[in-house]
């Protein structure tokens, strides 16, 4: 088999789309779950937005196999017991292949009807460890484990020197499986962690967990959950007049937590995440942020509207290599070491179907409500609105 190859990304209009897409009884149906309403809403519209322009301009050159790409959205409301009919209907519909979802608690309630139904599904936010430790042969990653987070994590609170640390996380899927690999890190470092508990996700008090953490006297708190409720965490510990240094995992980023914390609030805050778009550095990367806020008209502020595109792009460039969309020809094609280039690098995928390579860098919220990357020691480099 020939080398997966990139994708030319070009320019397209919508009359270029209709024009390209044909009957829609001769097109290569892609999928998309993701959550367009419910807590996560914004990610998942970009997560949609990013795939919809690439099919759009794959289209424009001629789509795949020589038949339009249709994209088939289904909101996975982002609830678990949603998910599972809207992967369902996926099927039903005809998906050879599936972008998404975005939380691991979403996506493993969707696993296992892809994997009866043999279709190949790439996640774009579930980091969980144990979404590709159940040997799926059709599950696939675009974002890199808990794990590997977990470790860059610790170093980060090593590099702070955060003697007592806390730890706190929302009982969900990926946030308790972050939490974990945190809090095993720190004790091999004979640094178990002062507190370790939850909080309940969508409260809208909650200065007695805050009152709590307090009591624990950490140098620092690693909160593993979502950007709603660790805005309000930032915004409820300034009014209570509490100083302590708070750091994120990466389902924090998202330009909604400075709206939710405020700025002065949020500024200081430390997140893990993969690049966020601005930080991209490949010239196609930048390329297709500027016609995202074109198409779009508005910015391109999440990780995993450029994620979700790279999930595109793999499947794409899986099915022109193999020039089929069978399920084992794309993950035999997806899982036999070769490289694609992706915005966010180079991907390629190990056996059991996790992106191989280091991704995830640490941001610092600045005053104004940007970020800006985060070194060890206060240094920091290159800014990102």
């Amino acid at each position: 088999m020939t080398k997966l190859k990139c994708l030319a990304l070009v320019a397209s209009t919508a009359s270029l789309l209709a024009a390209s897409v044909g009957s829609a009884d001769d097109a290569v149906r892609i999928g998309l779950i993701a959550p367009l309403t419910g807590s996560w809403s914004s990610e998942g519209q970009a997560m949609r937005n990013g795939v919809q322009l690439l099919a759009e301009e794959q289209n424009a050159r001629g789509g795949l196999l020589g038949k339009p790409v249709e994209i088939l959205v289904e909101d996975d409301g982002s609830d678990p017991r949603i998910a599972s009919s809207a992967a369902q209907r996926l099927v039903a519909r005809g998906a050879v292949a599936v972008i998404g979802s975005y939380a691991s608690s979403v996506t493993e309630a969707t696993q296992s009807v892809f994997d009866e139904a043999s279709i190949p599904q790439v996640a774009v936010g579930s980091t969980a460890v144990r979404l590709t430790e159940k040997g799926l042969p059709h599950f696939f990653r675009i974002c890199p484990r808990d794990d590997e987070q977990g470790r860059v994590a610790a170093a980060t609170l090593e590099a702070m020197k955060a003697k007592r640390v806390a730890v706190l996380h929302d009982n969900s899927t990926y946030s308790k499986g972050l939490a974990d690999q945190i809090g095993t890190i720190l004790a091999e470092k004979r640094k178990e962690p002062v507190f370790f508990d939850a909080l309940t996700p969508r409260e809208r008090n909650y200065a007695p967990v805050l009152r709590r953490l307090m009591a624990s006297r950490p140098d620092v708190v690693f909160f593993t959950g979502y950007y709603p409720e660790a805005g309000l965490l930032l915004r409820q510990k300034r009014r209570m007049g509490w100083a302590t240094p708070f750091v994120g995992g990466d389902a924090v980023n998202n330009p909604d937590l400075v709206k939710v914390a405020g700025k002065s609030a949020a500024a200081g805050f430390l997140y893990l995440s993969p690049p966020v778009p601005r930080d991209l550095g490949a010239p196609e990367a930048r390329a297709f942020v500027r016609r995202y806020e074109k198409r779009f008209r508005e910015p391109l502020g999440s990780t995993y509207g450029v994620l979700a595109g790279d999930a595109f792009g793999v499947l794409a460039s899986a099915i022109e290599a193999t020039r089929t969309t069978s399920a084992d020809a794309i993950s035999k094609a997806l899982k036999s070491g070769m490289a694609f280039r992706g915005f966010t690098g180079a991907i390629s995928f190990d056996a059991k179907g996790d992106r191989v390579g280091d991704l995830f860098r640490v941001y610092r919220i600045r005053k104004d409500g940007g970020s800006v990357l985060y070194e060890a020691g206060g240094a920091t480099r290159r800014h990102a609105p």
